[in-house]
């Protein structure tokens, strides 16, 4: 593409994002109104600039009607029949997509690229803002936390993964331990196989689950915390580097949640005299990451080995004593004992996610408990057939 043709092309994209920003600044009030103001002012230098280029190559420049494009104007219709809050998501998306657009443009000017990737941020900080009241008095970040944590003791989970590797490892070995046991002991009814074979397909279950689970477990949090270490470090270059770019960067993310532009000011200022400080913060508020909380895959791997081997072991318990019981008493405290686990595993999760411990261990014993019965149904066939 000719460079003319790319710089036609940008004019017309500032343009119309130019002018998106200014009718829904129309919808809003504050600071939300301000930021959005802003937002188009910097599309319109970035429009200037492009404009600049044009006349420099003798091209005439196209007139501005100040029209909006149709999927634009459905848009802001949208926002004038809900609210602004309900095209954020699309705008954000939008800016997200756009990312990248000047990365490798020679002929942009220093300071477009992280203006096009600082207007997602705002759009994300003005989402996040959407259920919050501007009227608070500002609070330092500590204070804020500590306050989330005092009010909402939910939010005091374990970030590193482990009590949810805990939690869904012990379900998944209940369930699918379970379900390989009563394959086994369905055969087993029909005179297929003994019932020390089930004790050792139990077992054989059990550890190849745990060792599976633990280790997947681990490749999925130590490649997870390779790239939030990245983001973080990139972000540290960035601080280091462009230290007024990310302290206009944490103005911006504090206006657009509400704070008056002097009191995000000086917040940011606040922050950025304090390396470690400002790192944490920006890696918080700008990355979404907790620096302390990136998750630890050793932890998580034992986790998950532990609790992948509790949960399976539980159907495999009677057939230890196989030689004192009969098969069926066995068949029927496997059953028994996998059914409490079940509504156990299931109502410590809905207690854990807030969707109620009563639903949650209804539907576990319903999804573990079908897919045992089919799997017994299967056993039972095989072992009818094999006899």
């Amino acid at each position: 593409m000719k460079a003319t043709d790319r710089y036609l092309s940008y004019l017309d994209g500032e343009r119309r994002a130019g002018r998106m920003y200014r009718a829904l600044a129309e919808l809003a009030e504050g600071d939300r109104r301000e930021a959005l103001l802003e937002l188009a002012a910097i599309e319109d230098r970035h429009a200037e600039h492009w404009s600049h280029l044009l006349e420099r190559d003798g091209v005439t420049i196209p007139l501005d009607d100040g029209s909006l494009d149709p999927d634009d104007q459905q848009l802001l219709n949208r926002a004038r029949q809900f609210s602004l809050d309900s095209v954020l998501p699309d705008l954000e998306q939008a800016e997200r997509d756009a990312q990248g657009i000047y990365d490798d443009e020679p002929d942009a000017a220093p300071g477009m690229a992280d203006d096009e990737r600082e207007h997602e941020r705002v759009l994300a900080g003005m989402a996040q803002q959407s259920t919050t009241t501007t009227t608070t008095p500002a609070r330092s970040i500590s204070e804020v936390r500590r306050a989330m944590n005092d009010s909402e003791p939910w939010h005091r989970t374990d970030k590193s993964g482990s009590l949810r590797a805990a939690v869904f490892g012990a379900s998944d070995g209940l369930v699918s331990n379970t379900a390989l046991v009563m394959g086994f002991a369905g055969s087993t009814a029909a005179g297929g196989t003994e019932a020390s074979t089930v004790l050792f397909a139990g077992i054989a279950g059990l550890l190849a689950g745990a060792f599976s689970m633990g280790a997947g477990e681990y490749v999925s949090v130590a490649s997870q915390r390779d790239v939030f270490t990245r983001e973080i470090a990139l972000e540290k270059s960035e601080l280091e580097t462009k230290p007024l770019e990310e302290q206009r960067e944490l103005e911006l993310i504090y206006r657009a949640k509400g704070l008056d532009a002097e009191t995000a000011r000086r917040t940011a200022e606040s922050i950025m005299k304090d390396p470690e400080v400002a790192l944490d913060t920006l890696a918080r508020e700008e990355l979404g990451l907790d620096p302390d909380e990136l998750g630890s895959p050793i932890k998580v791997a034992i986790s998950s080995f532990v609790a992948f081997s509790l949960g399976a072991i539980v159907p495999v318990i009677p057939y230890l004593f196989s030689s004192a019981i009969s098969d069926a008493t066995a068949l029927i405290l496997s059953v028994t004992l996998a059914a409490l686990a079940l509504l156990a595993v299931g109502g410590t999760v809905g207690k854990l996610s807030g969707l109620g411990m009563f639903r949650s261990a209804m539907r576990q014993l319903l999804v573990g408990g079908g897919a045992a019965a089919v799997t017994f149904i299967l056993g039972n066939i095989v072992g009818t057939s094999l006899g």
